[in-house]
């Protein structure tokens, strides 16, 4: 069933973004009295085709959905009527060319700005920024932050939600300055710690880089019943089972779920004999072994299973923030600004080495996000599909050829020279960018692969 969800909600991303991208370049092309030949949701063989309009433009989906396209009428590509000649693609002005170009990663930033401001108007569930218990020898614990705390600023920057805070260290973090961050303590009281990000690695950015730094979540005490076992996982081939209460571990009487995890995280590998109820009956001990993965270069344990959830303890830790239609539409476009500049500044830093290429995601890890969203509601899916559109926006704008931006860097060249780029430096300019995107394809597969063997 899991799998059945992955597979449709990426499917479902996939064609959405894809519409929306291709639907700019037409709505231009014909704004601009282009003559468009065919509409393709896919590449490869039509599985479905129907022509409409005055101009019969076919409308194709096909076998391949990992893209699309708009095919225009051009005299480069083939013979056209005289009559026809003035709606050709290559007879526009470097303008029009352009603008036609820029209208998809234009469509998919519209389209997150859009996603946003519904959302805000409508109202985006988060969990409140309060701190639990920091971690000793690190920079939070250096920085005097302490359970309870509150975080109200963060350089200068409101925070409503957790994910608010982890969005704005994760933009200062790649910075790897200090940032000084306002708190209101357990007590009420006002304060102001200065958090040090200097000491943050690649790797540390891989993983929980929250972790790192010694910022955890609050949370209420979770009672040690088990709410989901992952499939597969330690968990499910000891035969332990959605509902059971874990009692105790190697003999140790357990209280709380957060007590599971310590014992968990630290024995990878080790046969852990857990004493379970079921059904409030007592249960002989189960063996179970923590599968072995890496966190921040060091080995931990982990059984694939996740706590029973009591909603009423959990009611106190949760907000929901909603903005007006003014406001919304504001912070819709600020998060769509912010989203874009910070994924080109970490291409940027991919590209200096100051950030792994493990960050690079592919389509496995992406169908897997997208099934993980599905499964979190409408308002989880929705904002996986505006993250994923701007993502989609900023790659098509890489002055890459065979990329939107490849084409606006012809047309910017043309403007300044004032003819046209030579059909060899296209061609050229083909082959380098077949060879970059396979690259990059390559190392985002290789990511999902090692993602998955990994866990």
């Amino acid at each position: 069933m899991t799998v059945l969800i992955t597979i449709t909600a990426f499917v479902i991303a996939l064609g959405c973004l894809i519409v929306v991208h291709e639907f700019g370049h037409y709505l231009v092309a014909r704004a601009c009295g282009v003559k468009v030949l065919r509409f393709s949701v896919g590449f490869g063989r039509p599985l479905w085709t129907k022509r409409l309009g005055r101009d019969g433009t076919e409308w194709v989906i096909a076998v391949f959905p990992l893209g699309g396209y708009v095919k225009m009428l051009d005299e480069r590509e083939e013979a056209v009527a005289r009559e026809d000649l003035p709606r050709a693609f290559n007879r526009q002005s470097v303008w029009r060319r352009l603008a036609i170009v820029i209208a998809g990663p234009a469509a998919n930033f519209l389209l997150a700005i859009a996603l946003y401001w519904v959302l805000f108007l409508y109202g985006v569930p988060g969990l409140r920024p309060v701190l639990g218990e920091p971690l000793p020898a690190t920079p939070a614990y250096q920085a005097g932050f302490a359970a309870g705390d509150t975080l109200l600023e963060i350089g200068g920057e409101s925070v409503a939600t957790w994910q608010d805070a982890r969005w704005i260290l994760l933009q200062r973090a790649v910075q790897k300055q200090p940032v000084t961050v306002e708190v209101r303590d357990a007590g009420g009281n006002p304060g102001r710690r200065r958090l040090d990000l200097s000491g943050l690695t690649p790797a540390d950015l891989d993983s929980d880089f929250l972790r790192v730094l010694g910022l955890t979540r609050y949370q209420p005490p979770l009672k040690p019943v088990i709410g989901s076992v992952a499939s597969g996982g330690a968990a499910e081939r000891a035969g332990l089972k959605t509902g059971d209460e874990i009692v105790a571990i190697n003999s140790r009487r357990i209280e709380e779920w957060d007590q599971v995890v310590k014992i968990v995280r630290s024995q990878p590998g080790a046969t852990l004999a857990m004493e379970i109820r079921r059904s409030g009956v007592l249960q002989p001990a189960v063996a179970v072994t923590p599968e072995t993965v890496s966190e921040n270069d060091r080995a931990i344990g982990r059984i694939g299973a996740a706590p029973l959830i009591d909603r009423a303890a959990m009611a106190g830790v949760v907000v929901e923030v909603r903005y007006g239609p003014i406001e919304g539409l504001a912070r819709a476009l600020g998060r769509t600004w912010d989203t874009s500049a910070f994924t080109l500044k970490m291409l940027g830093k991919m590209i200096m080495g100051e950030v792994s290429l493990k960050n690079l995601s592919g389509p496995i890890t992406i169908a897997d996000y997208a099934g993980q969203s599905a499964q979190g509601g409408p308002v989880s899916y929705l904002l996986f599909l505006a993250l994923i559109s701007i993502s989609l926006g900023v790659l098509n704008l890489l002055p890459i050829p065979l990329l939107d931006g490849g084409h606006l860097l012809y047309y910017i060249v043309e403007i300044l020279k004032g003819s046209p780029v030579s059909d060899r430096a296209i061609e050229i300019g083909q082959h380098i960018g077949m060879a970059l995107l396979f690259t990059l394809m390559a190392v985002a597969l290789y990511n999902d692969i090692n993602r998955l063997i990994s866990g």
